[in-house]
């Protein structure tokens, strides 16, 4: 497995007023969101360095619930994405989306783990 340099490398806060969430955090952290579509939603990129792979935006999609549990961490698994995916059942979790493509960004999978939680999945390769 490739050496990782974050255990995290991103995130997302689900929201669902997307224009009132964007004015929200760029008026308390003074700095403007990129405003990008995605998958029938928008997204709301807080500013990082590409060169730390840790980023995070706002997300807004009809099927994504916000408030308590509204929030997705995605680990790095650089290398070992489908791996990992295929240890998650054996180890008690499930699949909700297998290797799916990001463009230039690589690949995601979504998985529930032992107690529910939604945990994202990130590679390049």
């Amino acid at each position: 497995m490739t050496t990782k340099k974050h255990a995290i490398n991103w995130f997302e806060i689900y929201v669902t007023d997307f224009d009132a969430a964007k004015r929200f955090y760029e008026t308390i952290l003074q700095t403007p969101l990129l405003d990008v579509p995605c998958d029938g939603g928008r997204m709301g990129i807080f500013p990082y360095d590409e060169k730390s792979g840790v980023g995070g935006s706002i997300t807004h999609r009809p099927e994504l619930i916000s408030g308590p549990g509204g929030t997705m961490v995605y680990l790095n698994v650089e290398g070992d994405l489908d791996g990992v995916i295929n240890r998650v059942s054996k180890a008690g979790g499930s699949v909700l989306k297998g290797r799916t493509s990001i463009g230039e960004h690589g690949f995601i999978g979504i998985i529930k783990d032992v107690d529910g939680n939604l945990v994202g999945l990130h590679s390049m390769k």
